[in-house]
């Protein structure tokens, strides 16, 4: 892909980000199983428009990993310093699925760096699961691993599970592969800080223009959880892309960025 950089930011964790274009910065924060791979075709269309930087989390893809344990406020943390190393005052945060908690952390922390906020494939928390629902969550996401199987052994079915049955074989082959690529105790580590997120008390706090995205298929975010947030943050607007379950940017990546195109286009600098 021509014109794309890849930097690592120090200090420990080192991040790396990839980044396209310049202008306004809209920085793309993957999910759970992902990294920043999943934007790449993402950076190209937006790369026209702005500096368009996708980030790997701490403890995935060519980020270091960590021996510390994770408190799911690392990761805003984590996007403070980065931002700071690259002298960006604001950003445009566009987040996907634990990206997008992690984006909803960031606006309530440092809300002064935002110009907007879009939050893909997304709920406003878990605390509508009892202490014995959020065990048998982690413990489904943590028993393959924990008994000798590699993130590349479970990699294409829980692709397969997470797109739209319309999804092209390209797609779930781009998302088993950043799945496989997953660093099995820094996943452990997001999946066992993920329960424990909830944001749904503090979304009203939110002053920020906000687009919430949903697939229309997707089985993990449905529609109805992003109707929701977007219902819990002033003003924010809420679009549904067609055809696409939990990764819409890949799965119908016109659609998606016509949509969060024309909403960065709409807010003021």
């Amino acid at each position: 892909m021509t014109n794309l950089t890849t930097s690592l930011i120090a200090p420990a964790p080192r991040i790396s980000i990839d980044c396209m274009g310049r202008g306004e910065v809209v920085f793309f924060l993957h999910g759970v199983g992902g990294n920043k791979t999943n934007w790449r075709e993402n950076l190209a269309v937006f790369g026209k428009h702005f500096r368009a930087i996708a980030w790997d989390s701490r403890g995935y893809g060519d980020s270091d990993d960590y021996d510390a344990a994770l408190e799911f406020s690392d990761f805003a943390d984590d996007l403070a310093r980065v931002l700071a190393v690259l002298k960006v005052e604001k950003v445009h945060l566009v987040g996907l699925s634990m990206g997008s908690w992690i984006a909803m952390d960031f606006a309530l922390r440092y809300p002064e760096h935002l110009h907007s906020l879009t939050l893909c494939c997304t709920h406003a928390g878990f605390s509508y699961l009892s202490a014995d629902a959020k065990a048998e969550f982690i413990r489904r996401r943590k028993e393959p691993l924990l008994r000798g199987l590699l993130p590349a052994d479970i990699a294409e079915p829980v692709a397969r599970s997470l797109v739209s049955p319309k999804a092209e074989e390209a797609v779930v082959a781009k998302l088993a592969a950043s799945m496989a690529a997953l660093h099995r105790d820094s996943y452990l580590k997001s999946i066992e800080a993920l329960i424990e997120t909830d944001f749904r008390a503090q979304l009203g706090a939110i002053d920020i223009p906000c687009l919430v995205v949903s697939g229309s298929d997707d089985p993990l975010t449905t529609k109805e959880m992003g109707q929701e947030v977007s219902d819990l943050i002033k003003g924010a607007q809420f679009v549904v892309i067609p055809d696409a379950g939990h990764l819409p940017n890949l799965e119908q990546p016109a659609a998606f960025n016509d949509a969060v195109l024309g909403f960065l286009r709409s807010v003021d600098p």
